[in-house]
């Protein structure tokens, strides 16, 4: 399994490794010539003791439905125009299966986040999947891909980068993207809201579901506690962790990235209400690094959160393959089927 791993991750060769910058202007105004290490330590404290703050959504004015393109203004600007403007793929249910709970009726819908570089059809068959269990799909391009990529980049290089600012921008973005697509789907008449995330997408969304108590079911397909960790020893990002080399560790990314990790983020789920969560993971993953999964999965079950786990025997790729690719899709659309 593992050699079909690394042939997966040998079929993409158009990886570059960009240099390392601290990339402070894109997390704070003025650093004042502070050294980064200072600033960034900062504000990871800054953010960590009021994370409603950073990732609060302001209003949104521009949403434009045109056949099944959503599209908006995203809250947060970047130096990349095709960027700014958020867009997500609406597939409705037929018929919105308003079967009634706690004897009220409900209307159902999910937002799907992508995995990093994914390709415009990724997870279309899950929206339709969705579709035929009566709940509507919302699925969100991640920022820098597809339209929003900018015609510089092959890949969605600017998501995760050697660039510590940068990446926490972006993940910033893409959660507050995540938490549009919720509102959007709330004024729409949506009342029970799940969300599924896989890989990267499985971080953006445990964020949001962290932040908007709207949703109220989680699936987070490969997980892990820290993106910094997957960083540094996953296989798929091999070309960030070179790009970093020497100019800090592992410890000091991992306090910068603290603000775009799920973990730190974990307590807060009990005050949140009961709201369940399905981690799917996969035994011979070198993506996301088994133990970087269990660390996690132990986390949340220490704090004792409405949590079942499923472990698949594949890796990161191969989730994508028959016939782990079935029993993923089955493992989604039953918790979803069952919570929502």
């Amino acid at each position: 399994m593992h050699r079909r791993e690394r042939a997966y991750y040998d079929r993409d060769n158009n990886r570059v490794v960009r240099p390392f910058e601290w990339g402070l202007p894109f997390v704070v105004d003025h650093a004042n010539g502070d050294d980064p290490r200072t600033v960034l330590r900062r504000h990871t404290e800054n953010v960590l003791r009021d994370s409603e703050q950073f990732y609060d959504l302001p209003a949104i004015n521009d949403f434009n439905l045109d056949g099944d393109q959503l599209t908006w203004t995203s809250a947060v600007h970047t130096d990349a125009v095709e960027n700014n403007v958020a867009r997500a793929r609406f597939f409705p249910a037929k018929s919105r299966n308003r079967r009634p709970r706690n004897g009220k009726p409900a209307n159902r819908a999910v937002v799907v986040v992508p995995q990093w570089n994914a390709q415009p059809e990724s997870h279309v068959e899950a929206c339709r999947i969705f579709n035929l269990l009566g709940i509507s799909a919302l699925r969100l391009t991640v920022p820098y891909h597809q339209e929003r990529r900018s015609p510089e980049l092959e890949r969605a290089d600017h998501l995760v980068s050697p660039n510590v600012g940068r990446t926490i921008q972006s993940l910033r973005q893409a959660v507050l993207d995540a938490r549009a697509a919720v509102r959007w789907l709330t004024d729409a008449g949506y009342d029970r809201i799940g969300v599924l995330g896989t890989s990267i997408g499985s971080c953006i969304s445990f964020l949001a579901f962290a932040h908007d108590p709207k949703i109220v079911a989680g699936t987070f397909n490969h997980v892990s506690g820290y993106v910094a960790d997957v960083a540094w020893h996953g296989i798929s990002t091999l070309h960030v962790r070179e790009g970093f080399g020497n100019h800090l560790t592992l410890d000091e990314l991992r306090e910068y990235w603290s603000p775009i990790s799920p973990f730190p983020f974990i307590p807060k789920l009990a005050a949140m209400g009961r709201r369940p969560m399905r981690f799917i993971s996969a035994r011979y993953d070198l993506t996301f690094p088994v133990q970087l999964s269990q660390n996690v999965i132990a986390e949340v079950r220490g704090h004792h959160l409405p949590l079942d786990v499923v472990w698949l025997p594949c890796g990161h790729y191969t989730t994508g393959e028959m016939p782990w690719k079935a029993i993923d899709a089955w493992k989604i659309a039953t918790f979803f089927r069952k919570h929502l």
